[in-house]
């Protein structure tokens, strides 16, 4: 590997460090990764897009991700975006490191100094909470008041600076001299999202705080607002993708029961169970992709408890209407007295599809996850096993998911022929009995999860915000 030394620097690609003046300066990993990709590639000016598919591929962030990184670099490297040294800003395109002494160097072990960076030329280099080599107390006061003030007044990317400057002032002292002035909660919830990107920044805690509820909804409307397009796309494609799977499950039980020995079933029963499938996918998908979309726009820490709790709320609401108008239409279309399940179902499935998705995906804590390759196929995997299990617990426990449902319907309805009855008999029971619900529910739920976490992980094409910015 290649050790990169330009001005008083030197980055150890093998060690992952950035050093200077023989003095380790601390970076995030994909700031690092960052630096490192424009220095590979200095001769030339790097797209965004491919720095997006580089640094994070397997996330989906917003444009103001790679401003921001960029930003910490600028200030690391001690750089002036105006004349810059080492990063410059190639309008509508990207970036391209411009430092014309590059010397490459065989990789060796990296021996930094003992003691923190001087602050002087990276402030984003200092510990949080240490005191810095900045004696003047008022230094604190002027970030304060960019970080409290309201958005009509300061651009996010002016006070998202601000925030981080101040975690390497020191996160203690920024908070104790914050207090309870006029916008705290506002630079409170700034303070705890710039945190995630802030070298060794301190704890900005909400519980025990002033005004936790105002900084709880500011925190949120930071991170809605942040992700809400891309949680909207991922929305409608966990719907697409749940569709698509309830479609393929109609149409092949369909296709079985059609052809099973003994079946009366129309061949014409497969599109009409895809059709069903696909509604009952569709609606399904739309309320726990919604919960999962928000929550993890929403929530950076405590992921895993957000994503079930949100996947068991959106499928709780949408199962619940489901159940509601399903028994109503069913009484008054066709008198049938039927107690169909919905709600609790809804509920059991969302929290299953919400803990297997943060399961497969709980290194992600910087954007909405959105892996590829084999890392996306395990993730739908996982959700897959998780959804299959909670409609096979609750088959055991007597709550049909739809394929049982239709076949409750039918039992009642005089003269129909989508019973799945023939199902039974081809795994060897007299009828529709316990084993074959439970290979159907398993199934059911498995389908259900795959197609969800694959639409819900889709990368949209484009997704970078316009360009129209300059860092």
């Amino acid at each position: 590997m290649i050790r990169y030394r330009f001005a008083e620097f030197t980055l150890s690609a093998q060690e992952r460090r950035l050093v200077r003046d023989g003095r380790e300066v601390p970076l995030i990993p994909r700031y690092f990764d960052l630096l490192l990709l424009l220095i590979e590639r200095r001769r030339e000016a790097v797209h965004r897009r491919e720095i997006f598919d580089a640094v994070w591929a397997d996330v989906i962030v917003s444009d103001s991700a790679l401003s921001q990184a960029v930003r910490t670099l600028r200030r690391t490297l001690d750089d002036d975006p105006r004349e810059p040294r080492f990063i410059r800003t190639v309008s509508r395109h990207g970036y391209q490191f411009v430092c014309p002494d590059v010397i490459e160097d065989v990789e060796d072990t990296l021996r930094p100094a003992a003691g923190p960076s001087p602050v002087a030329p990276a402030v984003a280099a200092a510990p949080a909470d240490a005191p810095v080599e900045l004696e003047a107390p008022e230094a604190f006061e002027p970030l304060l008041e960019r970080i409290s003030r309201t958005p009509s007044a300061a651009t996010d990317e002016d006070r998202r600076e601000a925030a981080e400057l101040l975690h390497a002032l020191g996160t203690a002292e920024a908070l104790e001299r914050l207090g309870t002035r006029p916008g705290h909660a506002v630079a409170r919830a700034l303070l705890r999202e710039a945190r995630w990107d802030s070298p060794g920044a301190g704890p900005v805690p909400v519980l025990g705080a002033p005004a936790p509820l105002a900084v709880t909804r500011e925190l949120l409307r930071l991170r809605l607002r942040r992700a809400a397009r891309f949680a909207a796309t991922r929305w409608t494609g966990a719907s697409t993708g749940s569709a698509l799977a309830g479609i393929a499950f109609g149409s092949v039980g369909g296709t079985i029961l059609a052809v099973a020995p003994g079946s009366t079933a129309p061949m014409a029963i497969a599109p009409v169970l895809a059709v069903v499938g696909g509604t009952c996918g569709a609606l399904a998908g739309a309320g726990v992709g919604a919960g999962l979309a928000l929550a993890e726009a929403a929530f950076r820490s405590q992921r895993t408890v957000a994503l079930t709790t949100a996947g068991a709320i959106g499928g709780g609401l949408v199962g619940g209407a489901v159940q509601w108008l399903g028994h109503w239409g069913l009484a008054a279309l066709f008198g049938l007295d039927l107690d169909i399940g919905g709600g609790l179902e809804g509920v059991v499935i969302g929290g299953a599809a919400g803990l297997g998705f943060a399961i497969a995906t709980r290194s992600t804590h910087d954007g909405l996850a959105a892996p590829r390759g084999r890392k996306r196929l395990q993730a739908a995997l996982v959700t897959a096993v998780c959804c299959g299990l909670a409609g096979l617990a609750l088959t055991l426990a007597g709550r049909p998911l739809a394929g049982g449902t239709i076949h409750a319907i039918a039992a009642s309805a005089k003269g129909s022929r989508a019973t799945l009855a023939p199902l039974g008999r081809l795994i060897g029971e007299p009828d529709f009995g316990p084993v074959s619900s439970a290979i159907l529910a398993s199934g059911e739920g498995a389908l259900f999860g795959l197609g969800l976490a694959f639409g819900l992980m889709r990368r949209p094409r484009g997704s970078e915000e316009p360009q129209s910015r300059r860092t």
